[in-house]
């Protein structure tokens, strides 16, 4: 018989309860899931299993399957689109809108509010080197949008196939048992899940979904790499100066972490300040006046600027006009902060992880469950929904021949797709990262170097900005 493996933490996302969210009741009770069996068991209700579960609710494939999502918070319902906005965004990929599409939750998201954007500029504190990523068309290149608008959205899709896609909410699991290696006549071939009220269900394939302390990755004993970074992100609502069209990603590598601000509307910006914890903790717990005057210093001030670096940069940016006198994109300066939505402002710690295996028998990791990254990209949660798009269509591909979806054959189609695409952009943002943490005069030569001979390779943005597009 299989032994009882590790029970679940509970899933850490960024889904929270807020005032302005009812909670209704619950579609069935746990109870009412004793002994029964589905082809697929999501664990975890966030952005990224939510989409897993509409994904597989809406494909054509999975028609006579039966699929569960499970969510051990209560179902948030947004009755109007509140007039403040969330400090809680994310900056979606073309890729990711497109995944949206694919099962109407973009079409409600439109209809909500979200803010393209159509350029972005990276630039160091320490001198006067960029990189301007646009395109010549100026089409879209991403989107900002709230976490509640997406879920909401994710939530309405998922009530519209309830018959195929069963969502439990309340309910955490808190043990899992997988099927031994070689059976016994008496035992169950599935996963068995036991949830917190006693009950239990079984599951051909279960998807972890559940945050990057994953229960579900700890009890398939998936070892995890993993470390805290020494820095908190502070995020904030903020009001600008004056009215704009605000259709630009500004991003500045200061010293002590990247500072970028997000366009929500002509008048108001996302904050994400990555910093030391100590000066995270003193953001968020000066006054306002304070506040705005440190993030508007953050993105002008040219304090840690000196002599030598301008100099070198201001030599290499010549010789660059010189062997390619073609056109680069223009420095533009950010907008001015005039105050800060009143209560906006939190701070969470960051850190980086990733899974060994993103696959067992019977057991599948999407979303933080996998990986864990660094803001500076923006690219958590699209790496959570190219997992979501990779899974789904290596398990519709098994639905339409007839393979058991728990099967390694496809399992490791969708591990090898991803670990691919996650790894190299995990090790590239770590890098950043350590890259731009430090004032020594050698390296904030070697990067702004760096940034001035991208920003004129127009093929390799080309290829960066195909490759965040994902």
């Amino acid at each position: 018989m299989a032994a009882r493996l590790a029970a679940c933490r509970g899933r850490a996302g960024p889904v929270a309860a807020l005032g302005r969210l009812r909670d209704p009741c619950r579609r069935w009770s746990g109870a009412q899931a004793a002994d029964t069996v589905y082809d697929v068991v999501v664990s975890g209700g966030g952005l990224v299993g939510a989409a897993m579960a509409c994904a597989l609710g809406y494909d054509s494939h999975f028609r006579d399957k039966k699929i569960l999502l499970l969510e051990g918070g209560p179902k948030k319902v947004m009755e109007k689109l509140p007039e403040t906005y969330s400090n809680r965004v994310s900056s979606i990929s073309p890729g990711s809108a497109t995944l949206l599409s694919s099962f109407g939750a973009w079409d409600h998201i439109s209809k909500m509010r979200h803010r393209a954007f159509r350029r972005m500029q990276v630039w160091d504190a320490c001198s006067e080197a960029l990189i301007m990523f646009d395109r010549d068309n100026l089409e879209d290149m991403g989107y900002i949008v709230e976490n509640d608008v997406i879920l909401h959205a994710l939530t309405t899709q998922l009530e519209a196939v309830s018959d195929r896609v069963t969502v439990l909410y309340r309910s955490k699991a808190v043990g899992y048992t997988r099927p031994a290696p070689f059976p016994m006549v008496d035992s169950s071939p599935w996963v068995q899940i036991t949830l917190s009220d006693g009950s239990t269900l079984q599951t051909k394939l279960l998807i972890g979904a559940d945050g990057h302390n994953s229960g579900v990755r700890q009890a398939a004993g998936i070892p995890n790499v993993s470390w805290n970074y020494d820095q908190s992100a502070v995020v904030a609502t903020l009001h600008l100066s004056e009215a704009a069209e605000n259709d630009v990603a500004w991003q500045r590598f200061l010293p002590s972490g990247p500072i970028a601000l997000l366009p929500l509307s002509d008048t108001l910006s996302s904050l994400v300040w990555s910093t030391s914890h100590e000066h995270a903790a003193e953001l968020v717990s000066m006054d306002e006046e304070q506040f705005v005057d440190a993030i508007n210093s953050a993105f002008w001030s040219d304090a840690n600027h000196t002599d030598f670096i301008d100099s070198a940069g201001t030599i290499l940016q010549q010789a660059i006009g010189l062997l390619k006198p073609t056109k680069v994109s223009a420095r533009q300066l950010p907008p001015s902060v005039a105050r800060v939505e009143a209560t906006s402002r939190v701070l969470f710690p960051l850190g980086l992880g990733h899974a060994a295996e993103y696959v067992r028998p019977r057991v599948a990791l999407i979303g933080d469950a996998a990986h864990r990254v660094h803001p500076l990209a923006g690219q958590g949660v699209n790496m959570g929904f190219g997992d979501v798009s990779s899974l789904a269509h290596h398990l519709s591909m098994a639905a339409f021949d007839g393979k058991d979806l728990g099967g390694m054959s496809h399992l490791t189609g969708y591990e090898t797709d991803r670990q691919r695409h996650n790894t190299a952009l995990l090790a590239a943002t770590d890098l950043l990262k350590r890259l731009y943490s430090t004032s020594a005069a050698p390296l904030v030569l070697l990067r702004t170097w760096g940034l001035q001979a991208t920003n004129a390779v127009s093929p390799l943005k080309e290829q960066i900005m195909a490759f965040a597009s994902q």
